[in-house]
């Protein structure tokens, strides 16, 4: 069974176009995962993706996760609640552009609907702009989280691209 999906590509062009939003309390951390580690990657994709059909990555290979995850254009940032793990995004460096992507981005499900996900969405923008770029770029899809578009609206970002897919 086919089913029509609705993607939209959305961008941020200055970090004076974020529309910031204020912390959560002093208990939740965000950090670049240092030393790199697949599995953590691999876990926030399992986790978080199996209520959106992210599949792409689910036949990668262990190797090939941790040739991902290595690559200097790749940066994990992981949000922990005290010790337990909340949340994650993966920004990718293009070069040949000069532009960042927010490859994925996810707040686990009992995290969710916290502002959590505007924190870290912010985050995410802050710390792509943290190099000299021309601008941040992600795509969500009709099968995310109900507010991720929303959320990508209300932090500055604006829709460039929209397209319909069948899978």
């Amino acid at each position: 069974m086919t089913q029509e999906v609705q993607r939209n590509y959305l961008e941020i062009n200055s970090i004076e176009d974020l529309n910031k939003v204020t912390d959560p309390q002093e208990e939740y951390s965000l950090n670049l995962l240092e030393p790199q580690n697949f599995q953590l990657n691999k876990f926030f994709y399992k986790n978080i993706g199996k209520k959106h059909k992210w599949i792409d990555r689910l036949v990668w290979t262990e190797n090939q996760w941790i040739d991902y995850v290595s690559s200097e254009k790749v940066k994990t940032y992981v949000l922990k609640y005290k010790e337990d793990l909340a949340g994650f995004f993966e920004l990718i460096f293009h070069s040949e552009k000069n532009e960042i992507e927010i490859a994925y981005f996810g707040i686990l499900e009992e995290f969710q609907n916290k502002k959590l996900g505007s924190y870290l969405l912010s985050q995410a923008i802050q710390k792509s702009f943290q190099r000299d770029i021309n601008r941040v770029w992600v795509h969500t899809c009709s099968l995310d989280h109900k507010n991720a578009l929303n959320n990508y609206i209300a932090r500055g970002m604006k829709i460039f691209k929209t397209e319909t897919i069948k899978i």
